[in-house]
Order: C-alpha cells, then sequence, then structure tokens
C-alpha cells in the first residue's frame, strides 16, 4: 500500500469523525431546547345582542389544571365540534352557545364553569358525559 493510499484513508477517517462529532453536537442542542407551549384556544365572545347586558356569562368555561388533559370535547348541540383533543395547563376553552355536549375523558384533571357557576369534578380518571345550556 503506498502512502498516497494511507493519506487518503486517514483524510477519510478524520472526516468521518468530524461529521460524527458535528452531528452528536447539533442533535444535543437541537434536544436541549424546550419545545414553545401552544398558545391557549379561547373561542372569541360573539357580539352582545344590544338588549343584553354588557357583561356576559359563558355558557361553559373548562380550564386545564395540569401539565397535560386528557381530551375534552365540546360540541354544539345538533352541530359544530368545538374542540376535540387534549389541553394543555392553564389552557381554558369557552362557549356562548345554548345548548352543549361536553365529555371530558378526565373530569378531576379540568375545572368546569356552568353559567357562571363551578361544576363539582369527577373522580380522578373518570369519564364524564353531560349537556349544559343557557340559563
Amino acid at each position: 500500500m503506498g502512502i498516497a493510499r494511507l493519506g487518503l484513508a486517514a483524510l477519510a477517517v478524520l472526516a468521518l469523525v468530524s461529521l460524527v462529532v458535528i452531528g452528536v453536537r447539533s442533535l444535543s442542542g437541537a434536544l436541549s431546547v424546550a419545545p414553545p407551549k401552544p398558545a391557549p384556544t379561547v373561542t372569541p365572545p360573539s357580539p352582545v345582542p344590544s338588549s343584553a347586558s354588557p357583561r356576559r356569562v359563558p355558557t361553559v368555561v373548562v380550564r386545564c389544571l395540569r401539565e397535560r388533559c386528557p381530551t375534552v370535547f365540546l360540541k354544539e348541540a345538533g352541530g359544530d365540534v368545538l374542540i376535540n383533543r387534549e389541553m394543555d395547563d392553564g389552557e381554558q376553552v369557552r362557549s356562548f352557545e345554548k345548548k352543549l355536549e361536553v365529555v371530558l375523558a378526565d373530569s378531576a384533571a379540568v375545572k368546569v364553569l356552568v353559567n357562571g357557576e363551578e361544576r363539582p369534578p369527577g373522580s380522578p380518571g373518570k369519564r364524564q358525559e353531560f349537556t349544559v345550556s343557557r340559563d
């Protein structure tokens, strides 16, 4: 084996080691940065009719109390699905619809207000299904 071949082999090994070091540093830097929290999903209030009071109370408010809350499902009665997903700590969703169907995968993980009144939490890990309507 000639000197040129030994030199090329050494250069190839050096290049390979350099690529591995750069890859490890890039990967460790990417993994050490915490991902940003998604912005809370809050349904904007509907326009206030002139005959209503200036401050309306939502029909339902669901607020996540844990780092990650299991699936929360809100649907207008006979209509559109407003939310059907997990929620993050502090995130809340509210609705002013007249009638809503609510399903909570873990009713102890969230705080629920119905027409401004707090609904008692369920047992940890227990699913709850209920319908709420406007006063």
